[in-house]
């Protein structure tokens, strides 16, 4: 399949799909770049502080952040040797296992994220001209393509309804054992604090 291929997104609405996927992931790319420049931070480096700052401790592991963010973690631990030497993360040690480590955010880091979490506003302001309805569907039709990638093995994690085991699904709402509650459509999470996974 020609994805790329004008000829081949003509006969193909999928094509057409993945191709406008690529023109949003490159928006994405340039604000994160454009903002990043700003504060001397790689993409990944602002990726990895912007996921510290609003995730728990036991995801801020190197170990984690690798799965994450589909990296190694020889990356994953030069990325924060180097936000360390910045000032910008430090590293707490796990009294049980003394090889392995938090990373948490320092004053300094806290505020570049703060400062730096406004760059997907841009991404935001289109979507808020949307109706209700067509926010409905666009989640939805996004929330099952991250679930059949997911399942592809193509994206490694995710903490969304659908992979958690106290997710129920009905016929009109779907149900959380956890918070005991039905789910709208709009109420599905795609980074839950909560999540466990299925097994």
């Amino acid at each position: 399949m020609e994805s790329f291929d004008p000829d081949y997104q003509n006969r193909n609405i999928e094509g057409k799909i993945v191709v406008a996927l690529e023109r949003i992931s490159e928006a994405f790319r340039v604000l994160l770049w454009q903002e990043g420049k700003e504060h001397a931070l790689t993409p990944i480096q602002l990726q990895l502080l912007l996921f510290i700052q609003f995730h728990s401790p036991e995801k801020c592991k190197v170990n984690y952040l690798a799965q994450e963010f589909n990296l190694t973690k020889p990356t994953v631990s030069e990325t924060v040797r180097l936000l360390a030497i910045k000032k910008l993360i430090d590293k707490e040690t796990d009294p049980i296992d003394t090889r392995s480590y938090s990373i948490y955010l320092t004053e300094k880091g806290k505020k570049i994220a703060a400062k730096c979490s406004s760059f997907a506003g841009a991404l935001e302001k289109p979507i808020h001209t949307f109706s209700e309805t067509q926010k409905e569907i666009l989640y939805q039709s996004l929330l099952e393509l991250i679930e059949k990638l997911n399942k592809a093995g193509i994206i490694t994690v995710q903490r969304m309804c659908f992979s958690c085991r106290f997710y129920r699904p009905g016929k009109e709402n779907d149900y959380c054992k956890l918070l005991e509650k039905k789910l709208c459509k709009p109420d599905l999470r795609v980074d839950c604090p909560e999540h466990e996974v299925l097994i």
